[in-house]
């Protein structure tokens, strides 16, 4: 059975440049994300190898609502400039790149479902917690830097939810780390009691009259931007992408 092993390249370099006590210190950077890709192979012993960088065109996401990761960190130059050495080095070491046009997630949850429909078995390699929304069958969440599987149902338990609702509950709620907004005055509490009494966003619009006319108000009048906030949290899943698996096909890796 092929398993696919997807990495989500600038949450892997950024986090790495992020503790290297010197920013243009890109050949450091350079190393450690080729150690880190070489060990995460090592591990998980997959088939086919394949990290997936964002590209510079603007996201649908941020043409659809402007405040889309407003006020997130810029990339630091001397690492956006280092990006291509970076990959050359990768490539050296047939660890094969991807560029994505825009945002790299919807990407990787392309080539993932595609692969799961397949009946392959992928692996993630991300700290991006928008991941947990995917089928879980066939498919894991690895945190390089903690070591270990990202626990969705831990993750779940969390929120007080479940996996199903993670879109109604960001769309209630936001999410603050992307600057997705939610509805005004339903925090993540309140998002996930509505969740737990009516299960889905559909059935909680259709139950207003069931609310306090506090809440239900709210709720009214936010309902266009729970709609555009559950478009944004959602992974895209069907881009087209001309590639094929031959391309990211790994050599085995033994130490």
């Amino acid at each position: 059975m092929n398993k696919l092993l997807i990495i989500d390249g600038l949450n892997l370099v950024r986090r790495i440049h992020a503790v290297l006590p010197d920013e243009n210190d890109i050949t450091s950077v350079q190393e450690r994300t080729l150690a880190a890709s070489k060990k995460m192979l090592l591990q998980h012993q997959p088939t086919h190898c394949i990290i997936v960088w964002d590209g510079n065109e603007t996201s649908w996401r941020k043409t659809l609502y402007n405040d889309y990761k407003k006020g997130r960190k810029p990339m630091p130059t001397a690492l956006s400039d280092g990006l291509v050495n970076i990959k050359a080095t990768l490539a050296e070491n047939d660890i094969n790149s991807f560029d994505a046009q825009s945002e790299a997630d919807d990407v990787i949850a392309t080539i993932a479902m595609k692969m799961i429909s397949n009946d392959g078995e992928v692996i993630i390699v991300s700290t991006d917690k928008g991941f947990s929304q995917l089928p879980s069958k066939k498919l894991t969440l690895w945190d390089h830097f903690n070591q270990q599987v990202f626990d969705v149902q831990q993750y779940e338990k969390k929120l007080g939810i479940e996996q199903y609702q993670m879109l109604d509950f960001i769309a209630l709620a936001g999410d603050s780390g992307n600057k997705i907004p939610g509805i005004t005055g339903i925090g993540p509490k309140s998002a996930a009691d509505l969740l737990n009494k009516f299960r889905t966003l559909a059935n909680l619009y259709r139950s207003l009259d069931n609310l306090g006319a506090k809440q239900a108000l709210k709720l009214e009048e936010g309902k266009e931007m729970a709609r555009i906030s559950y478009k944004l949290a959602q992974l895209q899943c069907d881009i087209p992408l001309n590639i094929n698996l031959k391309q990211f096909r790994t050599k085995p890796i033994t130490n």
